[in-house]
């Protein structure tokens, strides 16, 4: 029999062995498991030539775009949230002027005069995408082209923002150029205004229809004297015929100060903001806090288009 001590020290010198081999293991695991997350750890996403700038896109710092003609940096990682209105002309915060970047698919730009010189076809399907095949951009252009003082006044960016604003308005009307006619269809039917002479036609029911949608037999006589169709009559004109729906909403715009005080066009043209367009079209239900959810909606859809346009809004936005 050993003695005491030798046994402890043998078991002593068998643990140690053991730890020794337990550590090795372990400091073994610890350098496979560090070189595997020094793999697989996400790294900064090299700067890239990105194209055509688009809302919903992710882009990373030093990422160049193509926007409106333009060349622009990326300052700064970020998701180009849709509605947001971060277009590089509008961030200044996000973007840069200037860069390499080009081409890209970059749509080209408007061309011709009054709208087509402000909003290109490619722009007005982005701004629209689920739009009724009804709304045609070139019905718009040539029912604008019939209003000589839309998007010809003031210098560029104001002829962008009254562009903006009516398109910006149309499509709230419209659940994005989506709906001809009302949902929730009346006869709309009161004598005790509009043109002289302006009845209710037999059988005829004078609802939303078209861009503006234009309602009560007052507007519709008005507005088919102004454009030489007979709406009193036939109502359903301003929903079969895509250019005279374009101009029942251009007459509105620019000859109508409805429940404001202004025109939509001189609310723009002269700086008064885009609230007093959302006034003149529909203020007595929504202005002044009575509806600040469907304001917010017209709202929203104007900041979205003056950035699609390279514009920025002057004036009040609300009501």
């Amino acid at each position: 029999m050993a003695p005491q001590s030798s046994v402890f020290k043998e078991k002593f010198n068998m643990l140690r062995q053991e730890l020794q081999g337990v550590s090795k293991s372990l400091l073994g695991a610890a350098v496979l498991f560090f070189s595997m997350a020094v793999v697989f750890a996400p790294q900064d996403a090299a700067a890239a030539c990105r194209g055509a700038w688009a809302e919903g896109s992710a882009y990373n710092t030093g990422d160049g775009v193509t926007y409106n003609g333009g060349k622009y940096t990326a300052r700064q990682a970020h998701t180009a949230c849709v509605g947001c209105g971060w277009n590089p002309v509008a961030a200044p915060s996000l973007w840069q002027a200037g860069g390499d970047c080009t081409g890209g698919g970059d749509p080209p730009p408007p061309t011709g005069s009054g709208i087509a010189a402000i909003l290109s076809e490619s722009t007005f399907n982005t701004m629209f995408p689920g739009r009724n095949g009804f709304y045609t951009y070139s019905a718009l252009v040539a029912a604008a082209n019939t209003f000589p003082s839309f998007a010809t006044s003031g210098d560029t960016a104001t002829r962008k923002r009254e562009v903006a604003a009516f398109l910006a308005n149309i499509s709230h009307e419209t659940g994005g150029l989506v709906y001809i006619e009302e949902i929730n269809k009346s006869v709309m039917c009161d004598t005790s205004w509009g043109p002289p002479g302006c009845g209710c036609a037999a059988g005829k029911w004078y609802y939303g229809r078209g861009p503006i949608q234009l309602s009560w037999n007052g507007n519709y006589c008005a507005a088919g004297n102004a454009l030489g169709v007979d709406l009193k009559n036939n109502p359903d004109l301003v929903a079969q015929n895509a250019t005279i729906a374009w101009r029942t909403g251009f007459w509105f715009w620019t000859t109508q100060t409805g429940a404001g005080s202004m025109t939509g066009h001189n609310a723009i043209v002269n700086g008064a903001g885009f609230g007093e367009t959302i006034r003149t079209i529909n203020g007595a239900l929504e202005c002044n806090g009575r509806n600040p959810a469907q304001v917010q909606s017209r709202i929203n859809n104007y900041t979205r288009f003056l950035g699609l346009l390279g514009a920025s809004a002057v004036g009040n936005n609300g009501c």
